[in-house]
């Protein structure tokens, strides 16, 4: 019985007096080392903590090449589209709950997910079709993109951040409506 207990016994709640004091003084140059996930909230509209690589992480963009894909270029100027905001490999999850490798292409006017296997278009979602964007409250890679006139896609990417900036960003350029991005786990 006695390997179970713990060998020290440590003191889990801070003491009453040392948390107000630094709040109190209105801005010491310690308070604000303390408190280093309150500047990262900010980023996502104060609802997520934001890790921090990927506060600071650089965005590229196109992260497959597509200009030098003649696959994805030729599915590109039969849709009509030239302009790539934003291209990655991500996870795409079907209602069984089945993963599939998807390649994500945002232009300014549409989003497209290609077969990267068959080198397909598989699904074609306008811009002005997008309704709301939810991220995971959690620290994983999950999000998901609503549009009302059709189903529901859930991905997940490391880059999940950039995509929902690189789409707000595209609707919002192109129209004056902008979506709705949440924060949610459902």
């Amino acid at each position: 019985m006695d390997r179970f207990r713990p060998l020290r016994r440590i003191q889990v709640e801070p003491e009453p007096a040392a948390s107000p004091a630094p709040a109190a003084t209105g801005g010491g140059g310690d308070a604000e080392g303390d408190e280093s996930p309150a500047p990262a909230a900010g980023l996502l509209m104060g609802a997520k903590v934001r890790r921090r690589a990927a506060v600071y992480r650089d965005c590229k963009g196109d992260y497959i090449g597509v200009p030098n894909d003649p696959c994805l270029t030729k599915i590109l100027s039969k849709q009509g589209d030239n302009k790539v905001l934003f291209a990655d490999k991500v996870l795409k999850f079907t209602q069984s709950g089945k993963m599939k490798r998807r390649i994500l292409v945002i232009t300014d006017f549409a989003l497209y997910l290609v077969d990267p296997d068959a080198d397909i278009l598989k699904r074609r979602i306008a811009l002005a079709a997008v309704d709301k964007l939810y991220i995971s409250n959690l620290s994983d890679n999950f999000f998901a993109i609503i549009v009302p006139t059709e189903y529901d896609c859930l991905m997940a990417s490391t880059r999940k951040k950039e995509i929902v900036d690189v789409i707000v960003k595209a609707i919002k350029s192109t129209s004056e409506y902008e979506p709705e991005v949440a924060s949610s786990n459902r």
